[in-house]
This record gives C-alpha cells, structure tokens and sequence, in this order.
C-alpha cells in the first residue's frame, strides 16, 4: 500500500517520520502528538512495517492530515526509518518512535534552534524518560558531549524522538546501516561526529521535545551484546583496533565492578 496526500503544498520546513509495526496500542498517541504541534510548517510520513494488528486501521482515520503512509514488509527498524528519509521533503528530518510522544511545542522549539544557529546540521531535544536509577521515576534528560564519544556512546540522553538533522546534512552522511539490527543510531551518530565533524547542539533542560515510553528495541540488547556491537561499530569506522580493545576492558571491568548485569 503506498498512499501519498498533500501532492500541492509548499516544501515543507520539517519532515516527521513515525515507523511502526503492530502498534495499535499507542500508534494513535503518537500520531494525535504530531498532528497537535503549534507548528504547522511539517509534513508528516508514516513507514509500517505491514502490520497484522489494526495499526493501520488507526492510521487510516488521520489519512487526510498524514501526508506519506507507506505499508509494506522491510528488513528492520532502520530499513524502514531509511525509507522515510528518501522519501522526506523537508529541510530538517525528525522520526519519532510509534509509542512515543511530541510535546506541542516539540516542532517550534525545533524550528526556533534551526533558524537562530544556521550554521548547526543537527540537534539533540530534552527528552523525559524513566530514571536510570529509580525505574518508576520520570526525569528530563539533557545535554550532548559530542568529543566523549571516542571513548563512550551515550554522549546524549536523548532518544529517536529527540533527534533532528538537516536533510543536506544526512544524506552527506549517508543512512542508517540496516546491517546492524542494534545500535545503527550508535554508527550513525559515530560517522556524524567523528568522521565528518558535523555541528550540533541540544535545548535547554526547560525546552522539553518527547516523551519516551520504555520497552524500544535497545532495550532488549543485553548489555555485553552490546559492548560487542559497539566495539564492532568503531573498528567499522576505522577507530584504532588497540585502541577499541582497552575501551572493551575497561567497559567490561567498570561494569563489573559495579555489579550491573
């Protein structure tokens, strides 16, 4: 099924896109989130991986705002992120998860940033989201520390939803590796910084973009698979073979030094 809406409207400054697979249970959240922004300069494009819940049974009802709703098998989450991004029209390309949520002013926080620091390529929005420490906690994650990540990934608190990057910027930098089922976020992120030194920032604490429900796909990666992959992402990226080795140790000591399992 490939529906596309709103053939006649200007390009659009921002482009959102949703990927989702059985969904139904909060596909509706999120699109109702999206479609709510005080900003009204979007297009929004929805990627479904042919679910065979009533996802797009949902999605079907807000076909006439939804401007690109494409339903058909794809190899995994990054494939079908991948897709919308081709298809995308806007200067600034966003993709928020199908249980995820915008705040309403999400977009014009997003949009303010972009035309205030012209020279930026992407930027990371404050996202509240469980505590790392007390599970059933919500707190607002901030900041980005872009030279950590030589030596470590979460140089961000920030999730998908949080995520926003010129599209001259991206498609520069290339796609999401479908290669990697986890942590492709991690890989692009890498080339981002590392490799093409590209300029970012994050909002304030107080300009809160998403709200992000626990149970991704990052969370079902136990942690050692983990420090594999992401070993396997920085030698990809030609980081020094050595140097990746102690980073692996010291990793696998801290963590269990610290008795996470």
């Amino acid at each position: 099924m490939f529906i596309q809406k709103n053939k006649n409207r200007k390009k659009p400054l921002i482009s959102i896109i949703t990927v989702v697979y059985n969904g139904e249970k909060y596909i509706e959240q999120t699109i109702k989130s999206v479609l709510g922004q005080n900003f009204k300069n979007f297009e929004y494009i929805i990627v479904d991986g042919k679910s065979t819940d009533s996802t797009m049974d949902i999605v079907e009802k807000y076909k006439n705002k939804i401007d690109i709703i494409i339903s058909q098998k794809d190899k995994n989450l990054w494939d079908a992120v991948n897709k919308g991004i081709k298809l995308s029209n806007g200067q600034i390309i966003g993709w928020i998860s199908s249980d995820d949520t915008y705040t309403t002013n999400a977009l014009k926080i997003v949009s303010n940033y972009f035309n205030n620091n012209k020279k930026i390529d992407f930027l990371f929005g404050s996202v509240k989201k469980n505590d790392w420490v007390n599970k059933n906690k919500k707190k607002i994650y901030h900041g980005f520390h872009p030279k950590k990540i030589f030596y470590k990934f979460n140089i961000y608190p920030s999730t998908s939803a949080g995520f926003f990057i010129k599209k001259k910027s991206h498609l520069k930098l290339g796609l999401y590796d479908t290669n990697l089922y986890h942590l492709s976020d991690y890989d692009l992120f890498y080339r981002m910084i590392a490799k093409h030194n590209m300029r970012g920032m994050a909002t304030k604490k107080n300009e809160l973009i998403a709200n992000f429900r626990p149970g991704g796909l990052s969370e079902t990666l136990h942690w050692f698979k983990g420090l594999i992959i992401e070993s396997k992402i920085r030698i990809k990226n030609k980081q020094n073979f050595i140097f990746v080795l102690i980073l692996f140790i010291l990793h696998f000591i801290n963590r269990f030094k610290n008795k996470i399992f």
